[in-house]
């Protein structure tokens, strides 16, 4: 079983997930189609569970062959317990905000500016409201020659009907939540004392930034690596 110490607790992948990573290391490269056939669910049911692993590094996939043991899982369990360990206000980013009375073109203006696959929406007291997404824009845009006027806070998803991070969640959080929600950016948001009261946004973790410390973290364990 693939145990992981984090600030002094144990940490363990799911049942599923572990049975998941001995049937990889039994019969690899094997496809989705058949893990799902030896553990006698359906494929959409492991999706998640493979997804997860994938990011993690402990398993690798290639289309057309099927999956194998990660390169974190075969060279050593150190940057994994170093991924449980961190923090969310590790690695978070700045956010893009946006005030709700944002016009929907100048909110497709500023996603494209900026670069960004999402755009937090915050209030007049610059509190957390929503989020946009490019798919928002684009649903409301299309056919309708009067959208651009529309303001953001017309389409965004409102808050707290939003998946979020606090600062003190663990990065693994982070992945777990956007795993099951299938989502691609996270709000890390800060809890107002008063409840009557929006939270304050403090930054965002998104699957670009998770997958970019991954890479970071096994680049540093390859170079640690004697020849």
């Amino acid at each position: 079983m693939t145990h992981i110490r984090n600030e002094g607790a144990t940490i363990q992948l799911s049942s599923r997930q572990l049975e998941l990573i001995e049937l990889v290391k039994k019969h690899a490269p094997v496809t989705g189609e058949q893990l799902a056939e030896y553990l006698g669910v359906s494929r959409p049911t492991l999706r998640s569970d493979l997804s997860l692993l994938v990011m993690l590094g402990m398993l690798d996939a290639k289309p057309k062959v099927g999956y194998f043991l990660g390169n974190t899982f075969r060279a050593s369990h150190e940057p994994l317990q170093r991924f449980h360990s961190m923090k969310v206000r590790e690695v978070q980013g700045v956010p893009v905000n946006i005030p709700d009375s944002l016009s929907v073109h100048d909110a497709v203006i500023t996603l494209f500016m900026e670069n960004a696959d999402t755009l937090l929406v915050v209030n007049e007291d610059k509190r957390f409201a929503g989020i946009v997404t490019p798919k928002d824009l684009l649903k409301i845009t299309l056919g309708n020659t009067g959208a651009g006027s529309i303001p953001v806070s017309m389409v965004m998803t409102r808050y707290p009907n939003i998946v979020t991070l606090s600062p003190d969640d663990t990065v693994m959080e982070a992945v777990r939540k956007m795993s099951q929600h299938q989502v691609d950016c996270l709000p890390v948001i800060m809890p107002s004392m008063d409840p009557l009261q929006n939270p304050v946004v403090s930054g965002w973790v998104s699957k670009s930034n998770l997958i970019a410390i991954l890479s970071d973290i096994a680049t540093e364990r390859e170079l640690g690596e004697p020849e």
